[in-house]
């Protein structure tokens, strides 16, 4: 929680299809209370303006992040509310070697990559940094930091495999985007949901994202 101190969770988005994963983590920190620093691809910005018709723009990240949190994952605009939630979230372009998260003095709680294309994971797992995205998970790394990669690919090749076993070895949360039916989804957004519920709960995130198992059959439905 933000204490007056700020120390933010870093949210990458990489290329890979799923941004509505990527919004749903961003929405979930912030009615965490949690202060955000947000780092977008090149490669996820092609990919949110397909996926959503949004053109993520550096000198308007705030309105096209509002556009893009607002969204639901169906693809309706305006299906959430977050404009007055953005004001703890800092934005760092991905060209910008030089940016605060970058060396490993920033306050940081660590980072959450969603979502992860095979690129990045290589980009992670071979310590590349060639981008900001890739150097921040080096350093978070290197300091011990709480990182999640939620992996979005299938099939998935065996040099990615032994990439994503290196990122597990060096201390990271390896977390394939795959949902889960038990929590009684209905709509493509609880779909997703479950996803980033899983991604917050590898951080420590507290939320209400989807129903956890308690160990009786048929629960889901039995709460509809």
């Amino acid at each position: 929680m933000n204490d007056g101190k700020r120390t933010p969770w870093i949210v990458g988005v990489s290329g890979a299809s799923g941004t509505p994963y990527a919004a749903a983590v961003l929405r979930g920190l912030l009615d965490a209370g949690e202060s955000v620093d947000l780092v977008v691809s090149r490669a996820s910005r092609l990919t949110l303006l397909d996926e959503t018709g949004i053109a993520f723009r550096d000198a308007h990240w705030r309105e096209d992040l509002a556009a893009w949190l607002a969204r639901g994952a169906d693809g309706k605009p305006g299906t959430f509310d977050v404009a007055d939630r953005l004001d703890d979230v800092r934005y760092w372009a991905a060209g910008d070697l030089a940016a605060g998260p970058s060396s490993g003095s920033y306050p940081a709680k660590g980072m959450l990559v969603v979502p992860a294309s095979t690129a990045a994971v290589a980009g992670v797992a071979l310590g590349l940094s060639k981008d900001l995205l890739q150097r921040v998970a080096s350093v978070t790394l290197k300091e011990r930091r709480p990182l999640v990669v939620a992996v979005r690919e299938t099939p998935l090749n065996g040099q990615t495999l032994k990439h994503m076993v290196a990122l597990d070895e060096a201390g990271a949360v390896v977390l394939p985007a795959s949902p889960a039916f038990y929590a009684g989804a209905t709509h493509i957004q609880d779909l997703v949901d479950f996803v980033a519920g899983r991604v917050l709960d590898a951080a420590g995130v507290p939320h209400q994202l989807y129903r956890r198992w308690e160990g009786e059959l048929g629960g889901a439905l039995s709460s509809d």
